[in-house]
C-alpha cells in the first residue's frame, strides 16, 4: 500500500508538472519585457530625430554653398563607430563574444553595405538638385514600394489599416508637389538636365531603400540580440564609408566648396549631419529588428511632411493650403495606422488568454482525476 501510494504521489507531481511550465510562462512584466520595450522607445525617438535633422542639414549644407556629393555621401555613414556604443552597452542572451559574427551573416552585411553606399549616393544627387517638396513626393514612394516588398519577400499580410495609411501618407505628399508643380520646381540656376538627375536618383534611391527593408527584416531574423543587429549594422556603414571615401578621393582635384557662412559652420554642419545620420539609421534597424519592415517604413514617410514644414521655417518655403491639408493627412494616416496596430495586439491578447485558461482548466481537470484516485485508495 505504501508503494502503490508513492507511485500515485508520483504520479500527483508529474501532472503538478506541467501547471508549473504554464505559470513559468505566463505573461508578466518581466526585465526582457521591459528592455524590449526601452529599445523599441529609444529606436523610435533616433528615427524621428535623425530622419528631420538629418533631411534639412543636408539640404542646408548644398543651400549655403556645399557643393560635393560624395561628401554628402560619405557623412551619412562616416559616423559608424558610434554604433560601439550600443553594442557594448546592449544585453545580450548568449556568451558570443563581440563582432564574432558567422561568416556568412558578415560577408552578406558588407554586400549589403555596398549598396547602401550606392543608395545614400542617390539620396545626396536628389537633395542637391531638387526642393524639399519634390524630394518629399518622391520618397514618399518607398512606402508603397514597402508595402508590395515586405507582402513578397516577408509575407506581411495586408490589412485595411496598412492600406489606408499607406494612401494617406502617399496622398500627403503628393499634394505636397501638386502645389508648384504647374510653374515649375527646379532650385534657382538649376538646368532642367539637372533636375531630372536629381528626379531619377531620388526615386531610385526610395526603391533601392524600400529593397532594403524587408531585406534587412530578413537578415534581423538569424540574430540573437539587438547587440548583434547593431554589429551588422556596423559592418554595413564601414562598407558604405568606404565605397564613399573611395568615390571622394578620386574626385578631390574637382572639388570647389563655396561655403558662405565661415569655416566654423562649416564644420558644425557636417559633425551635426553625421551624428543625425546614424541616428536614423539607428533607429531604422532597431525599428526593423523590433517590429517589421513595414512599421519602419511608415514612420519614416510620416515624417516626410514634417521635412516640408521645417523647410518652411529654415528655408523660406511658402506655406500654403495643400502643405497644410498634407500634414493632416499625414497625421491621419499615422494615427490610423497607429490604431490597427493596437487593435491587433489586443486581439492577440485576448487570444492569448484564452489559451491560456483552456491550459489552466485542463491542469485543473487532471488534478481533479488524481484526488478523485487517491482518496479511492
Amino acid at each position: 500500500m505504501a508503494i502503490h501510494s508513492q507511485e500515485q504521489a508520483d504520479s500527483t507531481t508529474d501532472l503538478l508538472q506541467p501547471e508549473e511550465r504554464y505559470n513559468n510562462t505566463l505573461p508578466s512584466p518581466t526585465k526582457d519585457h521591459h528592455c524590449r520595450r526601452f529599445l523599441e522607445i529609444l529606436s523610435y525617438i533616433c528615427l524621428f530625430v535623425g530622419t528631420v535633422v538629418a533631411s534639412v542639414l543636408s539640404r542646408f549644407y548644398f543651400q549655403h554653398g556645399g557643393s560635393n556629393r560624395w561628401l554628402a555621401t560619405l557623412v551619412q555613414s562616416a559616423g559608424f563607430p558610434l554604433f560601439l556604443l550600443p553594442v557594448f552597452l546592449s544585453p545580450s542572451s548568449t556568451s558570443r563574444r563581440c563582432f564574432n559574427l558567422p561568416r556568412h551573416l558578415f560577408l552578406l552585411s558588407l554586400v549589403l553595405g555596398i549598396l547602401l553606399g550606392i543608395n545614400n549616393l542617390l539620396v545626396s544627387c536628389g537633395t542637391s538638385y531638387l526642393p524639399v517638396s519634390t524630394s518629399s513626393l518622391l520618397l514618399s514612394t518607398q512606402l508603397a514600394f514597402t508595402l508590395v516588398l515586405s507582402a513578397v519577400i516577408v509575407q506581411i499580410p495586408l490589412t485595411f489599416t496598412n492600406l489606408n495609411a499607406v494612401i494617406l501618407i502617399t496622398l500627403s505628399s503628393l499634394l505636397l508637389a501638386f502645389q508648384k508643380s504647374s510653374g515649375g520646381d527646379k532650385l534657382p540656376g538649376e538646368s532642367w538636365t539637372q533636375y531630372y538627375l536629381g528626379f531619377a536618383a531620388t526615386l531610385g534611391a526610395a526603391f533601392m531603400f524600400a529593397a532594403y527593408l524587408p531585406v534587412m527584416e530578413i537578415v534581423y531574423r538569424g540574430v540573437d540580440s539587438f547587440r548583434m543587429v547593431m554589429e551588422v549594422q556596423f559592418v554595413m556603414e564601414a562598407a558604405a564609408t568606404a565605397l564613399s571615401a573611395t568615390g571622394m578621393a578620386m574626385t578631390m582635384d574637382d572639388w570647389k566648396e563655396n561655403w558662405d557662412l565661415g569655416p566654423t559652420a562649416y564644420w558644425i554642419v557636417l559633425g551635426a549631419t553625421v551624428l543625425s545620420w546614424q541616428l536614423c539609421f539607428m533607429g531604422t534597424a532597431g525599428t526593423i529588428y523590433l517590429t517589421s519592415s513595414l512599421h519602419s517604413g511608415i514612420c519614416m514617410t510620416a515624417l516626410l511632411p514634417i521635412n516640408v514644414m521645417a523647410g518652411v521655417f529654415i528655408f523660406g518655403d511658402d506655406l500654403g493650403p495643400e502643405k497644410i491639408v498634407a500634414v493632416v493627412l499625414c497625421v491621419w494616416g499615422f494615427a490610423s495606422y497607429l490604431y490597427g496596430e493596437s487593435k491587433k495586439n489586443e486581439d492577440d491578447v485576448i487570444k492569448g488568454h484564452a489559451e491560456n485558461k483552456g491550459v489552466v482548466d485542463s491542469v485543473e481537470r487532471k488534478h481533479g482525476s488524481v484526488d478523485a484516485a487517491v482518496e479511492n485508495v
